[in-house]
């Protein structure tokens, strides 16, 4: 989950059609741009990483296993378990929320991104909150750190205060995130089982003001593949679920290469977060995982993230502990200083126990 942000406060945006969709990228970054041009300094990328030999299948597991027998649906749950210890990913189908909910979705998020950029930056207009909109890398210092991607990051609690004032991208936002939340809920609740620990941690943490639903955008990329749509890294989360379409562009770490994930848009795609590795004591996995762009297509996504309070103290559920304790706003702040520095996520190692 790497952070972009909203440049209405950036001095140096030079102006552009007011009624273009596409965020300015190359007017913004144009020192990036003319970096690389010139072959200048960290902008001279190795571009043969960016190309995947493998495309391979996500394990798929059947929720619908769920409902069955005491043997069926123990079987579900040891497969959803297992999968997120050697994968860290999986897909699921029967997962509970409806194809029509997921197009309807997919149509208003496709026309709330053909709104022209100016009306994107106003969050208010929308409803949401103030930093909604979301484009690019500012931290980025060369092209390798730069996200070609648009978002709304959207916490649960202005989705449903917009029904207030219904919209059908409203309406169609709570069906969407009322389902997938109960989901996240339900595989967070089983995934804490199978290691023995039975409880509501999640439930009381993870609220709607701390859960968000983010509709992605990745604009086609006319200098694809030297620019990435997202930028590797994992997730700041619990778990997220993924609701992507059939372009493609998902790769994530695997036995320590690059594979391309092969789209299934009935599947919904699971991955665990930083925060349910630390809680698992490196159990379940977060894995490293990033999007590449497409020079001729663009691409949609929608994705929900499961994520405490910012309070929240994440521990081990077992001794001895791999990681120290930690508050989801330590681990927050940590990531935010690492960027800024270094222009990447760390994450988890920095709250690894000395073994000193």
């Amino acid at each position: 989950m790497v952070k972009s942000t909203n440049f209405s406060q950036q001095p140096n945006q030079i102006s552009r059609d007011d009624e273009s969709a596409d965020p300015p990228f190359e007017e913004t970054y144009k020192k990036l741009f003319d970096d690389i041009r010139i072959g200048k300094g960290s902008s001279k990328i190795n571009y043969e990483n960016l190309f995947v030999v493998e495309e391979c299948e996500l394990p798929l597991i059947d929720l619908e296993q769920l409902k069955g027998r005491e043997f069926e649906r123990e079987e579900c749950k040891r497969k959803i378990a297992q999968a997120s210890q050697e994968w860290g990913f999986f897909q699921v189908v029967n997962h509970g929320i409806s194809q029509d909910v997921l197009l309807q979705m997919r149509k208003e998020q496709m026309k709330l991104f053909k709104k022209p950029f100016h009306e994107k930056m106003n969050d208010k207009q929308l409803n949401f909150s103030v930093g909604s909109y979301r484009w690019g890398t500012p931290s980025a210092t060369c092209l390798q750190q730069l996200s070609w991607s648009e978002a709304f990051h959207v916490p649960l609690t202005d989705i449903s205060n917009s029904t207030h004032h219904p919209t059908t991208l409203s309406s169609t936002m709570e069906q969407f995130a009322t389902t997938i939340s109960e989901l996240a809920h339900d595989l967070a609740r089983i995934l804490s089982e199978r290691m023995g620990y039975k409880s509501k941690y999640f439930r009381e943490t993870c609220l709607p003001h701390t859960c968000y639903v983010r509709m992605n955008r990745y604009p086609a990329c006319p200098i694809s593949p030297q620019v990435f749509g997202l930028m590797p890294h994992t997730d700041s989360d619990f778990l997220t679920i993924l609701h992507q379409d059939e372009i493609g562009g998902l790769q994530l770490v695997r036995d320590g290469k690059w594979i391309s994930v092969k789209p299934n848009p009935q599947a919904l795609i699971i991955n665990i977060g930083d925060l349910f590795q630390a809680w698992s004591n490196g159990v379940y996995k977060s894995v490293k995982h990033r999007v590449v762009t497409n020079k001729a297509k663009e691409r949609f996504s929608t994705a929900f993230f499961l994520c405490p309070s910012y309070d929240t103290e994440i521990r081990s559920c077992f001794e001895p502990s791999v990681y120290k304790r930690f508050t989801f706003r330590e681990f927050r702040q940590q990531v935010q200083e690492d960027v800024k520095k270094y222009g990447y996520k760390v994450g988890l190692p920095r709250f690894l126990v000395s073994t000193h």
